[in-house]
């Protein structure tokens, strides 16, 4: 029996490993990430863990700006020489297993990953029925707010419906100071996208609906006019809302020296509050994203990253590769019944996406900033996983940024957002 078919996954323990059966010469694999230097050196530490008990496995890790990450394989990704493992983001998988860059996952991974994950997790990670990768983190959004800010402004409670959000949003905004009630963000896809349509979801609006773009919709015309309201009545500024290509930048800075009383964000930037702010992190909190006139309940848009297998790696770069992944991502990797992959995500305060983990880390999740995150994962709306997404997100960040600085109205808005994505994934199809 080789490497790859060393584990068996149970259904309510998780991955449970079989003895492990030697290789029949030593196997090196790489791991291509975007982490920073602190997070990849704990999965250095991972890696040596599992070469206790696997001396005939060795595995490097590189890292490379998430900009040049999707770019990087796309020219490596397919090829013997490219990395063995890589981390991606959701939206990428279609076009990256169309192109055979990615290899499906063998059956025993497969059948975990249906059995020990969220059931839009794993469907985020799959292209056809098909799963390609093992899920780790997932992000969903919140209204992030600055209580000290909410006190001065006499607002006692986090806004929970969009006629409550506008109210908040000008009582906090103070322009002689500097201040807005609400931050929006621009210069990043996601960045732009993703709180928009966290809001539309949260109006009971979907972005595509068997398919087929769905941004003509009643609800989504609704949140393209509230972003026009907030933006007539002054109290957001896009020139407060740049991102870099680190997905930092003024947006992130006005909202930590508090500048901006309000703003929709992933709750991966703990970390860079908590750098940011010092002692004044106690001042933030989170709640669920405020309810549309067209909505029912608080949704939030939610997105996942995973581990991909190289297409293009030899047969024992590939069993090993999967090997590791599965133990990386079983309970018996880590302590405490958590994995090794959940520890590292939760170091950098990111949610982990399988069932297991978030029941381990229960009480660290209970916090007052990821409650508020938490509490919304049930009713999340996975980001549209399909070919043409990354071309349709930048698109639709387009139309939203041209609304922002006033360059549209909220009809127009609407009209372009729905031909250019009808467009995208109409060629996308082909």
């Amino acid at each position: 029996m080789t490497l790859a078919w060393t584990f068996k996954y149970a259904l309510a323990a998780g991955i449970a490993l079989l003895p492990h059966t030697a290789l029949a010469q030593s196997v090196n694999i790489s791991y291509l990430t975007h982490w920073a230097p602190e997070t990849v050196a704990l999965l250095e530490q991972a890696a040596k863990d599992y070469a206790k008990d696997h001396p005939d496995v060795a595995v490097t890790v590189r890292a490379v700006p998430f900009g040049d990450l999707l770019t990087t394989l796309r020219s490596q990704g397919g090829g013997a020489d490219g990395a063995t493992i890589a981390g991606i983001y959701d939206l990428w998988l279609p076009e990256l297993a169309r192109d055979k860059l990615v290899a499906p996952a063998p059956e025993p991974v497969a059948g975990g990953v249906k059995e020990a994950w969220p059931a839009g997790v794993a469907t985020a990670a799959s292209v056809g029925g098909t799963v390609y990768g093992i899920p780790n983190e997932i992000d969903v959004y919140a209204l992030n707010y600055n209580k000290a800010l909410f006190a001065e402004a006499g607002i006692a409670t986090p806004p929970k419906t969009w006629d409550e959000l506008k109210d908040a949003a000008t009582k906090l905004t103070k322009k002689d100071a500097g201040q807005q009630g609400f931050g929006m963000i621009n210069s990043w896809a996601a960045g732009v996208v993703h709180p928009f349509s966290s809001l539309l979801v949260s109006n009971g609006g979907e972005l595509v609906v068997d398919g087929k773009p769905a941004l003509d919709s009643k609800q989504a015309g609704e949140t393209f006019q509230l972003y026009e309201d907030l933006i007539k009545a002054g109290v957001t500024d896009p020139a407060m809302a740049t991102a870099d290509a680190n997905t930092t930048g003024p947006f992130l800075d006005n909202f930590v020296s508090g500048k901006t009383g309000m703003l929709i964000m992933a709750n991966w930037w703990e970390s860079a509050l908590k750098a940011g702010m010092g002692d004044k992190f106690s001042d933030i909190a989170t709640a669920p994203i405020p309810v549309g006139p067209s909505g029912d309940k608080p949704r939030s848009i939610s997105y996942s990253w995973m581990t991909v297998v190289n297409a293009g790696a030899g047969e024992a770069e590939q069993k090993a590769a999967w090997d590791f992944l599965a133990w990386l991502n079983s309970p018996e990797s880590g302590p405490n019944g958590a994995s090794a992959m959940a520890n590292i995500l939760m170091s950098m305060g990111i949610l982990p996406s399988r069932t297991s983990d978030v029941e381990a880390f229960k009480d660290k999740l209970g916090s007052e900033f990821l409650a508020g995150y938490v509490s919304v994962l049930a009713d999340a709306k996975p980001f549209p996983v399909v070919l043409g997404g990354q071309e349709f997100s930048e698109s639709l960040q387009q139309t939203i940024e041209a609304l922002q600085y006033g360059q549209v109205t909220a009809k127009d808005a609407q009209a372009s957002a729905q031909a250019d994505a009808v467009s995208i994934l109409a060629r996308a199809a082909k």
